[in-house]
């Protein structure tokens, strides 16, 4: 997105884990003018002063709650296994009026726990955007990340209505189309287009591992992949960290849609088994179909 973005939204952000998603919204933050400072908070202090250097935000703290006390927007972009860990640790010094949103591809219940865990006085928007790189950190980060992608909101009935529409606001500057979606809802459908495309990815490069062992020593299966192999696996050199917390907190999802994906499987396998020249063709017709409505 370009031009002039005269608003500023929020006085002090903190950004709590200073990655690439969290490093990518402290740039859009500070380049697009939408707050007068910008915090972080990380385990690293390596990773927080090159923040600091690439203008992700103008400061860094050790501790949250010097920071989340004196903050109007505070950002959780750490792994989705500790958003409740930290809230609990620094909720009681967010300021009356303040709003907690995150960056997580996973909602679900987490987002009712998050809620129930802060005070009443401040507010919980849970925010997805659906963006990023198979490469992590804030050595990555740009402002240009968000530009054209899609960003999930996910209301409860308890959502404050003027903290919905800054935290709306916040990710159309930062340039996603920005879509509301129930937070049950949110995980079966990021589970079956996300989650479950990764752990095929990963599953892949396990079964290359698997028949390099059954092929002569002197030969490697990677030196002889092309394209194919490249776009079908890019996403399995993910953050190992990120997607464990991911496929965790979203196992009941992944669990049936990996059941399917399996049936499917089996399912080519037979025709393999069958010779069935026509079920292969027929296969392959329907996914290539189903591949193009992708654009």
């Amino acid at each position: 997105m370009t031009g002039s973005f005269p608003e500023c939204l929020f006085q002090q952000v903190t950004i709590i884990g200073v990655g690439l998603l969290g490093g990518s919204l402290g740039l859009v933050l500070k380049e697009r003018g939408l707050a007068k400072t910008v915090v972080g908070v990380g385990r690293r202090q390596a990773n927080l002063e090159l923040a600091v250097e690439v203008g992700a935000i103008d400061r860094f703290v050790a501790e949250p709650q010097e920071a989340v006390r004196e903050s109007d927007f505070i950002v959780l972009a750490t792994p989705v296994d500790t958003y409740l860990s930290h809230v609990q640790g620094w909720g009681q010094h967010v300021p009356s009026g303040a709003v907690v949103s995150d960056v997580g591809s996973v909602k679900g219940q987490l987002v009712f726990d998050v809620e129930a865990a802060l005070p009443t006085t401040a507010f919980f928007v849970g925010a997805h955007p659906i963006a990023g790189k198979e490469k992590s950190g804030v050595a990555h980060a740009t402002s240009q990340l968000f530009d054209g992608a899609r960003c999930i909101v996910t209301p409860t009935p308890h959502t404050n209505v003027k903290a919905l529409a800054k935290v709306r606001r916040l990710w159309e500057v930062a340039g996603s189309e920005v879509v509301s979606m129930d937070p049950m809802v949110h995980d079966w459908v990021l589970g079956a287009v996300s989650h479950l495309p990764h752990i095929a990815a990963f599953s892949l490069m396990h079964a290359l591992q698997d028949l390099q062992e059954n092929t002569p020593e002197a030969l490697s299966l990677l030196d002889y992949s092309g394209g194919g192999l490249r776009d079908t696996t890019r996403i399995a050199a993910s953050s190992p960290e990120m997607w464990r917390d991911i496929c965790l907190a979203n196992r009941e999802n992944l669990l049936l849609m990996v059941d399917h994906y399996i049936a499917q499987l089996q399912a080519f396998k037979q025709l393999l088994r069958d010779g069935d020249a026509s079920g292969v063709v027929r296969n392959i017709e329907q996914a290539k179909v189903l591949r193009e409505r992708l654009g």
